[in-house]
Order: C-alpha cells, then structure tokens, then sequence
C-alpha cells in the first residue's frame, strides 16, 4: 500500500444500497425522465441548445452532423456519441416526432427501420419550432449550471414558448420507473392550455373538449375513446391505434390498401411477421402482400383471394398483426427534480407555471436593462444641454480618469454616466443625434412604465402568455392527423356487412359455404330440378338451411359438442362452388360431424337468452332440454352441449320458447308428439331423457321438430321421393317414451323415412339429393291427406338416385317468383329451428 493510503472497512450491503441509489437517481433526473416544464430530456436540452451556440439556425446553412455532435459532446453530454446523435436523428423523423426539432439533410432512416447514415455524411441545423423552444433563453430567464468540468453553463431547463411534453410526448425507461407520453396537437393543446388561463378551476372533462386525444405523426385512427379518457383524468390509460385502411378493386381483384399506420410500428417487420402468420395458416383470405410506398406516402397492398371476405380479413389483421397495436400512456415527468405521475391538467399546469416564471424573469431583465440605459441617457442628455462647458472640462484633463472625476464632481453624475460622456462620440454633439437623444429617452420611460406595469398584474403576464401561444398557434398549427374512432370499443364488423338473406349449404364431406337466396329460383312440383353444387366424388349436399348474415350460429356435433360462429364468418362461395372445409373454420375433431344447427339473434342479450332453450334428439331416441344462457360463452375449441352414450350420436338441436311440443320421427315411419314441458332443463353435460322407444335395433330417430302454430301440417318424405302432408291433429299427444304412431305407409316403393317437417300453405320446399341435384316447389301444391298414407311423388329420381336434405323456406303470397321477399326461416330436421320460435 503507498505511503499516506489506508483501508476503510465498510459492509457491502450498504455500499451497493447507497450506490444504488446513487446510480437510480441519476438515471431518473439526469437521463430518462423529461422536464415537465419543456418536456425536454437532458440530451435533447444539450442538442438544441449545442446547435443554438453553434448559430447552426433555422435560416443558416446546415452544419455536419459530426461537428453539432462533437460541439455538444465536448461541452456538454460526455456520454458517447451515439446517444447524442441517435437523439439528434430522432428529432429529424416526421415519423417518430409529431412537431420535429431539427431539420435533417440526407439519409436519416426510414419507418421501415432503416438505420442512417453515419453522422459524418449527414447534415443539419435547427427548425424554427426549436428557436422557439430557446427564445430569450439570453435574457436570464432560466437557470444555468455547471457543465460536467465546470469549464461553461448549460441551462438546466429551455424557456419554451412551445408545450413541448404535450405536443412531442416522451418515452423512457428508467430504474424503477418509466414514462410513456403520447403526442398531441399543438393547435389542440394550445386551445386547451389558453382555457385552462381564463378559468384554472376548469375540470378535465371541459379541457377535453379542447384536447381531444392525442395525435400521432403516422396518422391512424383511435380505436375507442375510455383509455384516452382515462389517460387525460389519471395519467394512466390505454390507447388503442389502429391503421387507416381501405377496400379497393384493383386490377379486378378485392384489395386491403393500408395507408397509415400506428405510431411507432415497424413497416417492414409487421408485413414480415403478417407475411409468416398468412404462411403458418394463422390468417386466411390474403394471396399476397405488396409495399407500394413511395415518397408520395404510404401504401401496403393485401391482395385478397377470390372467396375471402374483406371486412373479415381486415378484422383478423387487426387482431393477429401491429395494424392495430396500443399505446401504454405513462404520463411520469420530472416536477422539481421529482418524478411525478401527471394528468392533462396537471401537464398544462406546470407548463403555464414555467411560461410565467419566464414572462416575469424576462420582464424583469428588460426592466434592468431599460432603466440602465434610460440612466445613461439621463447622463448624456446633461452633457448634451451644457455642451461647451463639458467640452471644456474633458480639454482641460490631464487624462480619461481626470475628466470623469470632475465630471461626477461637475454635474452630479455617476460613474456609468460620466463614463458615456467621456466615450461620446463627436456626432453625437449634431442637433439631429440630440433630438434622437430625448426622443429614445422618452420611449425608454415609456416602456419602463409598461415594464413596471406587466410585473405589477398577473392578468398582464397571463395575457402577454396567451398572446405568444396565439402566435405559436398561427406559426406551427395544423389538422389533425389521427383521426377518431369514438365508438371504437364497441365497434363491430357487422355494421359494415348487410344482413341479407343467405343459404347455407353443407355437404356430406363437412364442405361449407353461404349462398344469397337470390340465386335459387322457384320451379313446379315433380320437375328435375338445376345443378345446385359441385362436389368432389362421393360427397354430396347432407344439410341446408336459410338464415341471415347477422345471426349467430351454433354447431352441433354427432359427438355433442357445441361450436360457435357468425353467419358472415362462413365463406360466401356461388351455387356452384364447393365451399371450404368446415375443419378450417371451427376447431373439430378429425373423426366429429356436424349434425344441427341453431341461428339465434343475440347471445350478450340477458332477457332473450334466458328465455329460450335448445331442444336435442339422438338416433337412439334420447331427448334433452338446456337454457340458451348455457351456450352464450363461446370457446375456440367448442364447449360440451350433450353427454352422448356408446353407440348414439346426436342428430338434432332446436331452439324454443319452452312451451312448444315436441316431434320425433322415425326410420320406420313411426312418430310421437309429446309437450316440451315432459322435458325438464338440464345442465350442459347430461345425456338427456328418453323421447321415443325404437322399433328395433336398426331403428333410428331421422328428425325432430318442435311446433308452436296449431294450424301448422306436417310434413313427411321418404328417401325414394315420396312425401305428403297431414293434420297435426291426426298425431294426438302422448307422454315421451312411447312408440308413437304410424306418420308414414313405409313401403319397398317409397323407402325409409327420412325427414320431417312442421309447414304451412305459406311455405316452399328445398329439396336436394344425394347426386347434388336441388329443386324447389310450393308446399300448396301439396294436398292434405291421412297420416297413414304413402304420399305422393315429389321429386323425379334418377337410377338410385336418393334424397339427401330436406328445407323449407317461406315463399311471398303476392309473387311466389320474387325470391328476395322471402321471409327468413330458421327450419328443420338438417337445418337450424323452426319458424315457430324466429324472432326476425
């Protein structure tokens, strides 16, 4: 150990606490957190305040990035220069400042997040919004202290005409803490710190009016107004922002055309990691995605592919991809060298508070500077009046000092005057420059009494504030640029979907797609019908039914469970078309089938939900009733709606009001009629009770339905093409379990069973077969006849030709031809529920 060192012991825990404390605070005042009264961060305070001491002005030429960095490194950021010039390139992007700082010349990155050029090839200077950031900066209108060798004085805070925290926003991690502060509109905040002047007892809610929300450099929109609210009232809040996006045709093709997009989000890696969702299959509907942005603006292409719908595609990048991303407000600044969590009041507080601190410093200073030049004139206005006899006087002085002294002696001057009349000048002496003399003397007195005056009234200072924001206002103002959504939270597609009339068609294969019912036309009974769908080889139409676009729609699977989906969701495809795998839309397993449907109206609705239930029929003869309520809380990978048994499969869901009856037919041509009220409500997951006692073993349930109009028929086809329709008086009401009555002469002729439906002379009929084949006819077309009787011919089959699905739609009595005033059914036995429990 050196001569004169010695060892002080101390305890480690101790010293890392201090040290630590040491360092966080220093971090939190020195480097992280911005000054709530310019909103400014040390490094940005010694950027422009570098470049303000190094002329580099608004209207100068542009220095060297390297030269304003190493200005400001040398004298005054001894921390690297990176950080100084990444600070300095910062405040050159229009996208990452909404009112920039400094103008950049050359390649100063890109949204794309292109680095810069290095500092030696780039150029700059200052914008004119920074000049007024540093305006009287001269004049003792804010602190200075030492810089870090105590060599010069920096300022510790810009005299800012500007509401730079508000307008600029922040963002920073520091230990312990970190601020997150969106940006705003200058004209907006001015507006709304010029309110909070004329009355400082103003609510936040007024200040809102103003202050609308805040407004980021990219544009986008404010999706949802409650986390912009709560950030003004709390400093706390959540902003959601999404990207401004269109729907174009281009070049024949729907297209996604994006151009803006949220604040801070990165171009290139959200059409990459879009790019790696649409190859995983995590989002469906885009072919392909094109950057057209060019120094015009920006433009992100998403061309969709033909079946896919935009809205649903837009929906979806909103929720997997940064087109909507949000905006963690953490309004955390530095007030008195503390950290403190701010509202928007408080924000324009503190900054009203430093602009007066400013206005009165800088009063204070003209007023100094006023009455020592008004005491000098005062001095030469004396020597000017007794002209020769100064003159005199100075001649007969040995020297400078000689003549001052006889000049205070004189003329009872003070040192500073007779010090200006030595230094006079000849011209001065000229009856031109005496009157200028007075005349600036009176002025001086003039403005000394305004001076004196302004620091007298506080309404004189808050006014000469307001004046100079009015100024800011009309030099830096400007619209909006994210515009918002106030309905944003609640905000749902659908409102941009028409809520037509659609067909939905299911094939044995679990291909799905939804038709307009425009497309279908109305043909004679016994006709051969038109080519309805093409489908792969084996597969044909199993289900069908007609609902409309805005309903809801649950799945039933042959093994019980539920699934859930809007009926826009489902992939519009034309007659035609085969439709898409029912295995991409809802998560079923491989071996599941879906057997029922239910459209229903709105699940969030208490009262409605509460108020109907799902009826359900198994093969084997099982019924069970559960409240809607229970199927109002969808999950992805579906929920349990019935426990079925070894050897069933549920066949049939229903929704009802609860006191309708219930119908269940057989393969045999055996049916029973019981009331609903046999069937008590039951939880999600038992397996029901029994509803009908089969025939045999090779007997099965082929459909249910639940009947509420007693004037309604039912109606019965079997597989061959064989169908009528009977009383539904002529089946009377049992109790559930029975083996019901005969509904249908099964005959070799006719073959099974294989539908039944509930219908009225206001009805037309659907019917496809197996070979995809579909006609349509009018249910009045139909006589009435015994139940049991084996009907007549409805459908012409071709070879073995079957029948595959049974619907009923209802046709309009005045032009049975106008396909588009059919009134929405939600029907029978492969279709959703009856006519008797819709609520359209």
């Amino acid at each position: 150990m050196a001569e004169g060192e010695k060892l002080i012991p101390i305890n480690i825990e101790d010293e890392m606490k201090s040290a630590y404390i040491d360092y966080s605070m220093s971090v939190i005042v020195s480097r992280a957190l911005p000054d709530v009264r310019d909103g400014l961060k040390p490094v940005h305070r010694r950027v422009l305040y570098g470049m303000h001491e190094l002329g580099v002005k608004s209207n100068s030429a542009y220095k060297k990035s390297a030269r304003i960095v190493g200005e400001v490194l040398g004298k005054y950021h001894p921390h690297g220069d990176t950080s100084v010039y990444d600070t300095m390139v910062r405040m050159a992007q229009e996208w990452s400042l909404r009112y920039m700082l400094v103008d950049g010349q050359g390649n100063f990155g890109s949204v794309d997040g292109d680095s810069p050029a290095a500092m030696r090839y780039t150029e700059a200077r200052m914008r004119k919004i920074s000049e007024d950031m540093l305006a009287d900066i001269d004049k003792e209108t804010v602190d200075h202290q030492l810089n870090f060798d105590d060599s010069l004085k920096e300022p510790t805070v810009l005299p800012t005409r500007i509401p730079g925290l508000l307008i600029n926003g922040a963002s920073g991690i520091a230990v312990g803490m970190a601020t997150n502060m969106p940006p705003h509109n200058l004209s907006e905040v001015v507006d709304g710190t010029i309110a909070y002047i004329d009355n400082d007892e103003i609510e936040i809610e007024e200040l809102i009016q103003h202050i609308k929300a805040p407004d980021f450099p990219t544009g986008g929109i404010i999706y949802g107004y409650d986390g912009v609210r709560e950030a003004f009232k709390t400093g706390r809040g959540r902003v959601v922002m999404r990207a401004k996006a269109n729907i174009e045709e281009v070049k024949g093709r729907e297209c996604i055309i994006v151009t803006e997009i949220p604040y801070q989000v990165n171009k290139a890696n959200m059409i990459k990691k879009t790019a790696d969702l649409i190859n995983d299959k995590k989002i469906d509907g885009i072919s392909s995605i094109r950057d057209e942005s060019d120094r015009k603006g920006m433009r992100i292409v998403y061309v969709l592919k033909r079946d896919a719908i935009p809205n649903i595609v837009l929906n979806t990048l909103y929720k997997y991809t940064e087109l909507q991303s949000s905006f963690s407000v953490n309004n955390i600044a530095l007030v008195k060298g503390r950290p403190k969590l701010l509202n928007l009041k408080e924000m324009i507080h503190h900054f009203v508070e430093h602009r007066h601190e400013v206005v009165t410093r800088r009063t204070t200073y003209e007023l100094r500077k006023a009455e020592e030049r008004a005491h000098i004139l005062e001095g030469l206005i004396i020597a000017s009046d007794n002209i020769d006899e100064v003159i005199a006087l100075i001649r007969a002085s040995a020297n400078a000092e000689e003549a001052r002294e006889k000049l205070i002696k004189r003329f009872k001057l003070s040192e500073i005057q007779a010090k200006a009349i030595v230094e006079m000048r000849l011209r001065q002496l000229t009856g031109l420059e005496q009157d200028k003399l007075r005349a600036e003397y009176d002025d001086l007195m003039k403005t000394i009494e305004d001076l004196k005056d302004i620091l007298a009234k506080k309404e004189r200072r808050m006014q000469i504030i307001k004046d100079e924001l009015i100024e800011v206002k009309d030099k830096y103002g400007d619209e909006r640029r994210s515009t918002i959504e106030y309905a944003g939270g609640d905000f749902s597609i659908e409102d941009m979907i028409p809520d037509e009339k659609v067909v939905i068609t299911i094939s044995h294969a679990g291909y799905i797609k939804r038709t307009s019912l425009a497309e279908y036309k109305t043909q004679n009974r016994g006709g051969v019908g038109q080519k309805a769908s093409t489908t792969r080889d084996q597969d044909f139409l199993e289900h069908l039914f007609v609902g409309t676009n805005h309903q809801y729609m649950l799945f039933f699977t042959q093994k019980g469970k539920c699934f859930w989906m809007r009926v826009f969701e489902i992939p519009e495809g034309s007659k035609t078309s085969k439709g898409r795998a029912i295995q991409n839309l809802i998560n079923i397993e491989q071996d599941d089938k879906v057997k029922a449907f239910i459209c229903t109206q709105d699940l969030k609705d208490e009262t409605y939900i509460n108020d109907h239930y799902v009826i359900m029929a198994t093969k084997k003869g099982q019924v069970k009733k559960t409240s809607l309520e229970q199927y109002s809380r969808p999950r992805a990978n579906g929920i349990n709606a019935i426990t079925i048994k070894d050897g069933d499969e549920l066949l049939e869901a229903k929704l009802t009001t609860g006191n309708s009856q219930v119908m269940l037919a057989l393969r045999s041509g055996k049916a029973i009629r019981f009331e609903e009220g046999k069937t008590r409500p039951m939880g999600r997951n038992a397996s029901g009770v029994r509803g009908i006692t089969l025939a045999d073993d090779k007997d099965e349930v082929v459909g249910m339905i639940s009947v509420n109009d007693m004037d309604s028929n039912i109606l019965v086809v079997s597989e061959n093409g064989y169908g009528k329709r009977s009383n539904l008086d002529d089946y009377r009401i049992t109790n559930r379990g029975g083996k019901g009555v005969k509904t249908i002469s099964v005959t070799e002729k006719t073959g099974n069973l294989v539908a039944i439906k509930n219908v009225t002379d206001a009805d037309d009929l659907m019917i496809i077969n197996k070979s995809g084949i579909a006609i349509r006819m009018a249910v009045e077309d139909l006589r009435v006849m015994g139940r049991a009787t084996q009907g007549v011919k409805l459908i012409n089959l071709k070879g073995k030709d079957s029948i595959a699905a049974v619907a009923k739609v209802m046709h309009d009595e005045d032009d049975v031809k106008d396909i588009n005033d059919i009134e929405v059914i939600e029907n029978g036995t492969d279709v959703a529920n009856d006519d008797s429990n819709s609520e359209n």
